[in-house]
């Protein structure tokens, strides 16, 4: 009985620790009463919360589960354990620990706040909303459960509740950092990039070394061209990923980097951040043997989007007697002809949004995929826990993300020789398939509306040198502006015709263009508008100029098809070739450039020879027509080539290894 009495009072005082804070001590009263109470459930759980708190969440979580066998019906015990199994990844396990302790208590905010986190991380966001609104409304101050609302709102595409969500937890906590977080990534996604910098910022000033803001300051910066700025940030970006303390999204580095190694390292940090315990492969036996090779394309864009309008014309003629094609698709229906279009192409379309990553392997694994190609890679939007999950004999990383994934598991990288060539495959971890030509596929049946109106209508001079550059502003850089700029005074009378971004973006470049002695009026921007009517205005321009280190990839291709000579500089890294490429492809390598300042040259030469430029202008006409980059068919034929060989490789057991498909007529 004097033992119970001096066990209780042990206890009483551990918990009065643990709630000073003293966590030591805490720990070591604990430890006495377990020592002769090893089934003591209060000190069992308690300490176990106190590995929590200390980031030690596999022991946590143990100690807990043993708690739990002396008493299955402790909420707080169950919420403890959920939280500690969401740390571990293991959120499934932590969504049945939160719904056992909602059973016992069905008002326990806390319970319905970590159901909805470990709904939102296993990709189901609706269900996950519903949860959080509970916790709202039985909470209304829970600051906590606002925040993550807001991430699941942005997750949504919700992005002005996201914000209202973010702005009602920062009432509550003004420095809440996760709140000025996500109310950053919300503005940038409400194309509000100069507020979402500053909200960045906040949150750097408050914690330097949180993960996301660093990059999200970097991308916002670049968006809205505020050069001094983005320098500023650019001198901490190798440190930063060489040092991990930053994730920072693999497509942003290509717009301010050009180095293979960094690229690498920053693709490995992304992956390690997405998929941070590699899981048991689905697939690891002996690949099936059938008539046709079943290859699934992966992607969020099956709508109106760049890489719907490069593919979808390869989706309508592959080879039906040789391959099964199938969709799988994570991002919206927008409702369009163009979705309408891709879901047509295919045998099979599956539309997985609201399917976990792990679910959506499970799916490609039960439907036998043979080939799984990932269109995104690191993108806007991007899945690469779904082929983590090895759901398919072979992975591609195709079209979309023009760099390496730097996971283990994606097999293979589409690419040609111009792009990619093999002197680079040891910062690529796929390996590295040239295609002949172009590794960039086109669709022929793009339609170009009718010029509706003339230069004057859309803010041109009617008279005068028309540059234009329709790539997204991130992709404008300092050094590639002074080039433009010297051009602009080196051709009389010309302009340069940009694409609308937002209010800071215009401002910034006529500041940048005056502080250059140009009048800020010889830059045009022009609206965003259909597809059609974008590739018909191209032909009020004179000559596209591309951007460096990333180039024109899609823009470039729009531009060529309507018959727009493009100008390039060969940049060192595959984002910074594509436009050689696509110009080789079509028989302009005279309009490929080796540096910056022939690239200039040129420019002011073609603006002062018009007979050079029509003759350029006639070539280009004549090769739309007769040179491989817009034959979509000879491009099928070499993709299936690619794909053929990386199957009968994988049948004889041999390892993905590098190669080159051979030129058919």
């Amino acid at each position: 009985m004097q033992q119970s009495l001096d066990l209780n009072a042990v206890l009483q005082q551990a918990v009065a620790l643990h709630q000073q804070g003293r966590l030591a001590e805490a720990e070591r009263a604990y430890l006495q009463v377990l020592a002769v109470a090893p089934q003591q459930f209060d000190a069992l759980q308690l300490l176990g919360a106190i590995k929590i708190q200390q980031g030690h969440y596999a022991e946590g979580a143990d100690l807990i589960t043993q708690a739990l066998r002396v008493n299955p019906v402790s909420a707080r015990a169950l919420l403890n354990l959920g939280f500690a199994l969401l740390h571990l990844d293991r959120d499934g396990e932590a969504l049945a620990s939160f719904d056992k302790a909602l059973a016992l208590n069905p008002s326990y905010a806390q319970a319905l706040y970590g159901r909805g986190t470990a709904l939102a991380k296993l990709q189901r966001p609706q269900d996950a909303l519903l949860a959080l609104d509970r916790a709202f409304a039985l909470a209304p101050d829970y600051a906590e459960a606002i925040i993550q609302r807001g991430h699941v709102l942005l997750d949504l595409k919700r992005s002005e509740q996201a914000l209202a969500s973010y702005d009602r937890a920062l009432a509550l906590r003004p420095q809440a950092v996760d709140a000025l977080n996500g109310r950053a990534a919300a503005l940038h996604e409400l194309k509000r990039a100069e507020d979402a910098l500053a909200s960045f910022e906040r949150v750097l000033a408050i914690d330097p070394d949180h993960p996301q803001a660093f990059g999200g300051a970097l991308g916002a910066a670049m968006t809205i061209c505020d050069w001094p700025r983005t320098a500023k940030l650019a001198r901490e970006l190798e440190a930063r990923i060489a040092q991990r303390k930053s994730i920072i999204h693999p497509f942003l580095l290509l717009s301010c980097s050009d180095d293979p190694s960094l690229a690498l390292q920053c693709a490995r940090n992304f992956v390690a951040d997405k998929v941070p315990a590699q899981p048991p492969p689905l697939f690891n036996g002996v690949p099936r043997v059938r008539g046709r090779v079943r290859i699934a394309y992966l992607s969020a864009d099956y709508h109106e989007h760049p890489t719907a309008y490069l593919i979808a014309e390869l989706l309508e003629r592959h080879d039906r007697s040789r391959f099964e094609v199938l969709g799988i698709s994570y991002g919206p229906d927008d409702w369009s002809a163009t979705r309408t279009r891709i879901i047509s192409a295919f045998d099979q379309f599956h539309d997985v949004r609201a399917k976990s990553d792990h679910e959506t392997a499970t799916l490609l694994h039960e439907l036998a995929v043979d080939i799984a190609v990932d269109l995104k890679g690191h993108t806007a939007d991007c899945r690469p826990a779904i082929l983590a999950h090895r759901p398919a004999p072979i992975a591609v990383n195709y079209l979309g993300y023009p760099g390496t994934m730097g996971g283990d598991f994606i097999d293979y990288v589409i690419a040609d020789a111009t792009v990619l060539p093999f002197d680079q495959q040891s910062f690529f971890s796929e390996r590295i398939v040239h295609l002949p030509d172009c590794y960039q596929v086109n669709d022929t049946k793009r339609m170009i509306a009718p010029l509706a109106s003339g230069r004057r209508e859309v803010g041109l001079p009617q008279q005068g040198f028309v540059f234009c550059c329709f790539n997204n502003s991130h992709k404008i850089t300092a050094p590639v502006f002074d080039v433009w700029m010297r051009i602009l005074r080196d051709v009389e009378g010309s302009v340069l015709w940009l694409l609308r971004a937002n209010p800071a973006v215009e401002r910034n470049l006529r500041r940048e263009a005056a502080a250059r002695d140009i009048d800020p009026a010889r830059l045009v921007f022009a609206d965003r508008v259909g597809l059609d009517q974008h590739l018909a205005r191209h032909r009020l321009a004179d000559l596209f100029l591309d951007t460096l280190p990333f180039n024109a990839h899609t823009t470039a291709s729009d531009a060529l098809w309507v018959g727009l000579p493009l100008l390039t500089f060969r940049g060192k890294s595959f984002a910074g070739r594509v436009a050689a490429s696509l110009l080789g492809a079509i028989g302009l390598p005279e309009l490929v450039t080796d540096n910056l300042a022939d690239y200039e040259v040129m420019a002011v030469r073609l603006a002062r020879d018009p007979s050079l430029l029509t003759s350029i202008r006639q070539k280009l006409e004549q090769n739309r027509r007769t040179q491989p980059l817009f034959d979509t068919d000879r491009f099928r034929r070499h993709i299936e080539a690619a794909y053929a060989t990386m199957w009968e490789s994988r049948l004889h057991g041999e390892p993905p290894r590098s190669f080159a498909v051979t030129p058919m007529v």
